[in-house]
């Protein structure tokens, strides 16, 4: 079920009907219906979905029991954390990269023959989402950083809950679980900044990102054809949509989680306003570098050891991160431009350099910080040419498009017509989230007191969504 569908705009408000008037009395029935409808939404897709989240909850919830069994034997006690991982890593390996590997092996020694040797096996949604989701539970359980839940539903209720169930925040047990183990209160305040934060992720995903999507997918399904400048827009366009979409989901995701009790946490974080590459990825899918940070980094020594192993964790991390993305070389290739970017940074001991906001206190930003944003901005393009390609072949034939006198001609863009609301939304994106970069996410409008004002914003988005809103689009991050 999608955020942008006129089927989830029915589900939410039954459901959030349901959650608060008829099972509000009794926290284990609550938590069920959390299980139920999340279920629901996510077998709406396939319901063959359901047996493959149902089997990695119950394998770590289990898990969970045996290592708090074991917690006297610390042999036994890894042994099922490890086990519990590789099961975890080995379903996600079969349904997501099988085909991957066993391609790249038969092109290297097989002449490209795979008869026989293909799965072919349709990639369930949000499967890298809920593994690592719940691989973090039974990993900080043998850590003893969190008790072992013996309440079976609260567990589901925290692996499936829907709104971050598909595509995020990867939330950890320790945030989350907690959540389902208390009863839940509704929050009027609350309720509302989430209905604000659904409706700035509707803009992002329905006006920004949907519509750039027409316009990249147009240019990088014939880059051969395109002028130099029309390539470089298209990359900026997918700059904007890739962020816009995911970003989006998450807001969407976050927001309705407040409509319900539940707080998550916060994945994105103003990326594109970054002063070098160690920002952007601190403010960039938060929840899911910070996973490969504790659970990946830092086990391997972090930053601690001496420089050499520092640039083999780096380069792990990075790898891993592109690998996680998808099977295809050109996301490989991503996570290891994007490592090499990082390497000077960490060598050099300034990858913790901007942890603030930039301009913090200021409207604008200096000469300086500005050239810093844009050229971070441009190597943050280039890396995204080379997660959009279909191959490294296409994604270096971008590149050459791009390089080349054609590049300071006019691009192909028709400013009278359809694309003038992409370059206006990506300007009200821009200016938005400048001005809000130091609240929780942009559309809060706490600081607003006339509700008059309040209401006709309300009003205006809502006719701006329903306006330009672009033909309904799945989110990119589905296929991770």
């Amino acid at each position: 079920m999608l955020f942008n569908s006129i089927e989830f705009a029915v589900f939410l408000p039954i459901v959030f009907l349901l959650y608060w008037f008829a099972f509000n009395k009794n926290l284990r029935l609550q938590n069920l219906f959390i299980v139920v409808v999340s279920y629901v939404f996510y077998g709406w897709w396939d319901w063959r979905f359901l047996i493959l989240i149902a089997f990695t909850s119950f394998c770590s919830w289990g898990s969970g029991l045996l290592i708090e069994k074991y917690k006297n034997e610390p042999r036994k006690a890894k042994t099922v954390s490890v086990l519990n991982i590789v099961l975890n890593l080995l379903i996600l390996g079969v349904f997501k990269y099988y085909d991957f590997f066993v391609t790249s092996f038969a092109n290297l020694f097989l002449g490209g023959k795979t008869d026989g040797l293909l799965l072919k096996i349709i990639l369930p949604v949000g499967i890298s989402f809920y593994t690592f989701q719940a691989l973090s539970y039974s990993i900080d359980v043998y850590r003893g950083k969190l008790e072992p839940t013996r309440d079976i539903i609260q567990f589901f209720a925290f692996v499936s809950f829907f709104p971050q169930l598909v595509a995020g925040p990867i939330e950890r047990a320790t945030n989350l679980l907690p959540q389902f183990e208390k009863s839940r209160t509704f929050d009027y305040d609350k309720a509302v900044d989430g209905m604000r934060q659904i409706l700035w992720g509707l803009f992002k995903k329905m006006v920004v990102a949907d519509n750039c999507a027409v316009y990249v997918e147009r240019v990088f399904s014939s880059y051969q054809e395109q002028s130099g400048s029309t390539l470089l827009l298209a990359a900026v366009f997918f700059t904007f949509q890739i962020y816009c979409d995911f970003s989006g989901y998450s807001d969407i995701a976050i927001g309705t989680a407040k409509l319900f009790g539940i707080k998550l946490m916060r994945n994105f974080n103003m990326p594109y306003f970054s002063r070098d590459i160690a920002e952007f990825w601190r403010r960039w899918h938060i929840s899911l570098t910070t996973w490969f940070r504790d659970y990946v980094y830092i086990p391997m020594g972090g930053s601690r050891v001496g420089k050499a192993k520092v640039v083999r964790n780096t380069f792990v991390i990075f790898l891993l991160s592109g690998l996680w993305h998808g099977a295809n070389w050109t996301f490989i290739a991503w996570g290891a431009y994007h490592s090499l970017l990082f390497l000077p940074l960490i060598l050099t001991g300034k990858n913790r350099k901007y942890t603030n906001q930039v301009a913090d206190g200021r409207w604008l930003p200096s000469i300086k910080e500005t050239g810093q944003m844009l050229v971070t901005f441009l190597f943050v393009v280039i890396g995204w040419i080379i997660f959009r390609a279909d191959s490294i072949g296409q994604a270096w034939g971008y590149f050459c498009g791009i390089c080349n006198k054609s590049l300071f001609t006019v691009p192909w863009l028709n400013l009278k017509s359809y694309y003038l609301p992409v370059v206006f939304s990506i300007f009200v994106l821009l200016v938005v989230e400048w001005l809000q970069r130091d609240k929780e996410h942009a559309f809060d409008l706490s600081g607003i007191k006339s509700h008059v004002l309040k209401f006709a914003i309300y009003y205006l988005m809502v006719v701006v969504l329903f306006w330009f809103g672009g033909q309904s689009e799945t989110f990119i991050y589905f296929q991770f």
